[in-house]
């Protein structure tokens, strides 16, 4: 009979957390007049506050990219846990945003950083960052790096289309009007308690075609129109409801967990409706929520980093946290973290 090896399976945990906001602040009911103003549609009085619950956003001035945003919060990272940027031997940018079609983003944030890591680019819709840390975090476990720096840096706002030619095409870019800028950070490394204890995700890519951005692939090499966001948010949200809540459900039950017993739970935020309806399907107490949506919409991947900066000094050791992902394509993805 084979020896068991009692030596313990190292754990990967988040050890610093940063997030980067752009200055300039665009309430719903001036982009709302900025609209009505260059489309000349006659919108009722406050609708995108109302019907998203949104009432202001983050917006990249010009000069500022994906890239700008996820080089501030990667600096506060790394000015937090002490270190310098050659201490990083995996760079991975993962986020819906880009600066460019190629080279990787990764490489314009690792040469602004002045690192030498391995660099690379992960994108998966809004579930880019949290696809990222799981690939980060494997690679840690692989021991193909010893120390992981993830980031993010999403400009979303650069696709929503303020010129609809008419009301049919305001609609079918409305989710668009969620959108707002932010970038985000994490550290990761091995730790001797806790750390990301569980990972789980389910993937219904049939319903690709709901909403996306289609330019600046061989699809759509070409063409303004195809920079900006397209789809039906309902149409998006039924697809998330149909789908339900299995994957939270199965994370629940394998983890022999509560809602009791997590300090917060941090969702990705499209809409106050949306985070509302989630919260009813899945039962988890309003107080368990981190609500950045109202200030600040829909920030893409960047929302559970954001999220998880606002919280991350007043958590205690061993207190627990999950991450719920939900992205376009359609993916949802769980991860259960304990702070070390």
């Amino acid at each position: 009979m084979p020896i068991q090896s009692c030596v313990p399976r190292p754990r990967v945990g988040i050890t610093a957390v940063g997030s980067m906001l752009p200055e300039d602040v665009l309430s719903s009911d001036e982009l709302q007049r900025e609209v009505a103003r260059r489309s000349g549609l006659a919108l009722p009085a406050r609708l995108l506050t109302q019907a998203t619950g949104i009432v202001s956003r983050r917006v990249a001035a010009p000069g500022v990219y994906a890239s700008t945003l996820a080089v501030g919060a990667a600096r506060r990272v790394l000015e937090s846990a002490g270190l310098s940027p050659l201490d990083v031997d995996l760079l991975v940018f993962a986020s819906a945003s880009r600066d460019l079609v190629e080279p990787a983003t990764a490489h314009i944030v690792q040469a602004e950083l002045g690192s030498r890591a391995h660099a690379v680019d992960v994108t998966n819709a809004c579930n880019s960052f949290v696809n990222g840390i799981d690939l980060a975090r494997s690679m840690v476990l692989a021991g193909r790096a010893r120390r992981a720096l993830v980031v993010t840096g999403e400009t979303p706002s650069r696709a929503v289309r303020t010129d609809p030619a008419d009301f049919a095409e305001f609609r079918s870019g409305f989710a668009g009007y969620t959108f707002g800028d932010a970038g985000a950070a994490v550290l990761l490394e091995e730790v001797g308690r806790g750390g990301i204890l569980d990972v789980d995700s389910e993937t219904h890519s049939e319903h690709w075609e709901v909403g996306g951005i289609p330019g600046g692939g061989s699809r759509h090499p070409r063409g303004d129109a195809y920079t900006y966001f397209q789809g039906d948010g309902h149409e998006l949200r039924g697809v998330f409801e149909k789908v339900g809540t299995a994957v939270v459900d199965r994370t629940l039950h394998r983890t022999g967990m509560d809602w009791d017993g997590f300090a917060k739970v941090l969702v990705h935020q499209v809409t106050v409706p949306y985070l509302e309806r989630f919260a009813e399907l899945t039962g988890v107490p309003a107080d368990k929520l981190v609500v950045t949506v109202p200030e600040l919409g829909n920030v893409a991947s960047a929302s559970i980093g954001v999220q998880l900066e606002r919280v991350f000094p007043e958590l205690a050791a061993g207190e627990r946290l999950l991450f719920v992902g939900l992205g376009g394509g359609i993916s949802i993805m769980t991860m259960v973290w304990e702070k070390s």
